[in-house]
């Protein structure tokens, strides 16, 4: 295997790893806080990356991805809940959209802790042994931009992303079950946008804006 493919993935593998367990750890957490022990219950609220590996979203995607040079993406198995499980006080369609959201908010509060390690280091340790500092700055590079793209793409407003379960929030009731009915083609419209390029044009142009807003406020404290 060409050693720049080697490296390239042993710098993202655990940074992807990582922030996709993360994610779905974020869904079962907000689950049980709202009084759905269904995650619990399953084992599935642990940062054991075996428990959430999907071969297909968590291995074999992101390592596709990685050799190819491309935009890095992944998903691991959902961390299931049931929103009739939330306590009487939560209601059923707002504690569903802040499951959902728990997901890329995790992702880019990741991204806003990388920012901070990416200017320190830049700034800071530029002076440690070289392959030492490009370590450093690799995988805290690596760990901002892949916790930007997760948390935008699942922002999308297709079943079975994230963006839809916020969507369905604001829906009127009665289009809500036509909206999800979505889902069963949801894996093949994500399979069409990535085979005809529109990842790029969907997601990394919002992902480049918001790194540049990232960046800006720790460049700002420590100019």
């Amino acid at each position: 295997m060409d050693s720049n493919i080697l490296a390239r993935i042993l710098i993202w593998a655990v940074p992807v790893l990582f922030s996709i367990v993360i994610h779905e750890v974020a869904h079962g957490w907000t689950a049980y806080k709202l009084g759905d022990n269904t995650a619990k219950n399953m084992g599935r609220l642990t940062l054991n990356p075996l428990v959430h590996v999907d071969v297909m979203g968590t291995l074999i995607l992101p390592l596709i991805m990685i050799v190819m040079g491309g935009p890095v993406f992944g998903w691991a198995k959902p961390v299931p809940f049931n929103p009739y499980n939330f306590r009487p006080s939560v209601d059923r369609r707002n504690g569903t959209m802040w499951v959902a959201v728990s997901g890329p908010a995790s992702n880019f509060a990741l991204a806003f802790i990388a920012s901070f390690v990416l200017v320190i280091s830049k700034k800071f340790l530029s002076e440690l042994p070289a392959i030492l500092y490009f370590s450093i700055y690799s995988l805290a590079y690596v760990f901002f931009k892949i916790n930007l793209i997760l948390g935008f793409f699942n922002l999308i407003p297709l079943p079975p992303l994230d963006g839809s379960k916020i969507l369905v929030r604001f829906l009127p009731q009665r289009l809500e079950r036509q909206f999800l009915m979505l889902e069963r083609y949801g894996l093949l419209i994500l399979i069409l946008i990535l085979a005809t390029g529109g990842f790029s044009t969907i997601v990394m142009g919002p992902v480049n804006l918001l790194e540049k807003i990232f960046l800006s406020i720790p460049i700002f404290l420590f100019q």
